[in-house]
């Protein structure tokens, strides 16, 4: 005969404790005291029992998944929506963001349900399923200035934090980095290694946090005398950063620094320099923005500047928790520091 799965009668048992205080330990009742807490965990432990997740949901009227929404461009063909979640799962950008994410969640038994809003009719499920109650909020990750998901969200009064401050407000919770910030790092940094005929490959221009990293290091070059710095746009791909540091070889064949503004990008103006006998940094100096696994790798490790992604995310998935459990009712913003992570590029 097979042994019956341990029940709240088993652990109550186990802890000493009466059924009603294992339920609220169970569906998360914050009023326990901490050591009644910890002594019914342990008595879970022991017993080996398992809440069930449908009666637990009735409980608590949660469904215990946060919805985690790629919103896109406005992508509508089959192709073009096809290669956005292509694009979405090679960029490493958004393998930190989920790390960040299940680290905060899983010890919660929060779980995060991927889905993409590229086009209106997706964001009209992800409202749709949020309202059904099918997931307990949503933590957006917008690749795009003009994105209306997260009006929509604020609109419908629904859970959200956004990763990055939005171009238009909107009252909802986000997380940032001081990308302004970030650029002047990487000008400092260039120009204290006595480099002065500078360049930069900028992230679509469409998107806030490359017009802070744009900004940030153009100020700082024309307060140190340098009025005019060459730019060419990128799309934060490897791709796009070999055809921008082309062209800007062919353009100023001089230069002897650059400041990408991720590491794809520098990854592949190490890779244009290389092609054209330029030795990095001894002839021209590369400064990337991220500090991903690819500044590891790149052929030199890069200097770049850091972006905590991951304790950026676990953030988001701090504040939507709070905002779920009406611990948090305003909306608020939290915005981290850039650091300069040097290697051998630079």
């Amino acid at each position: 005969m097979s042994r019956q799965a341990p029940t709240l009668e088993d652990v109550a048992r186990e802890a000493g404790v009466s059924r009603a205080t294992v339920s609220r330990v169970v569906n998360g009742v914050r009023n326990v005291d901490p050591a009644i807490q910890e002594v019914v965990r342990r008595a879970i432990e022991r017993t080996g029992y398992a809440p069930n997740r449908a009666a637990r949901s009735l409980v608590t009227r949660r469904a215990e998944t946060v919805a985690l929404v790629v919103s896109g461009a406005g992508e509508t063909s089959d192709e073009a929506q096809a290669a956005f979640a292509a694009r979405v799962f090679a960029d490493p950008f958004f393998g930190r963001v989920v790390a960040g994410i299940v680290g905060h969640l899983r010890p919660r038994s929060v779980h995060p349900v991927l889905m993409f809003a590229e086009s209106a009719e997706a964001r009209q499920e992800v409202l749709t399923y949020l309202r059904q109650g099918r997931a307990d909020g949503a933590l957006v990750v917008s690749s795009h200035a003009d994105d209306p998901l997260p009006a929509l969200l604020a609109e419908a009064r629904l859970p959200a934090v956004l990763f990055a401050r939005p171009s238009r407000p909107v009252p909802l919770s986000y997380v940032d980095l001081a990308h302004r910030d970030g650029g002047r790092l990487a000008a400092e940094h260039l120009l204290a290694r006595g480099r002065r005929r500078l360049a930069t490959i900028c992230g679509p221009l469409a998107v806030a946090a490359s017009q802070e990293r744009l900004a940030g290091f153009r100020d700082t070059l024309a307060r140190n005398g340098h009025p005019y710095v060459p730019v060419a746009e990128g799309g934060f791909t490897l791709d796009s950063g070999i055809a921008a540091m082309t062209d800007l070889l062919a353009e100023h064949p001089d230069l002897d620094g650059v400041f990408a503004a991720n590491d794809l990008m520098a990854q592949g103006a190490c890779q244009v320099l290389r092609e054209h006998g330029r030795r990095v940094p001894e002839d021209i100096a590369v400064v990337g923005f991220d500090d991903s696994t690819v500044a590891a790798t790149c052929r030199p490790p890069l200097t770049t500047v850091r972006q905590p992604v991951e304790d950026m995310a676990a953030d988001m998935a701090r504040l939507l928790d709070e905002h779920i459990h009406g611990i948090r009712t305003a909306p608020t913003s939290v915005v981290f520091d850039p650091e300069l992570v040097v290697r051998d590029s630079a």
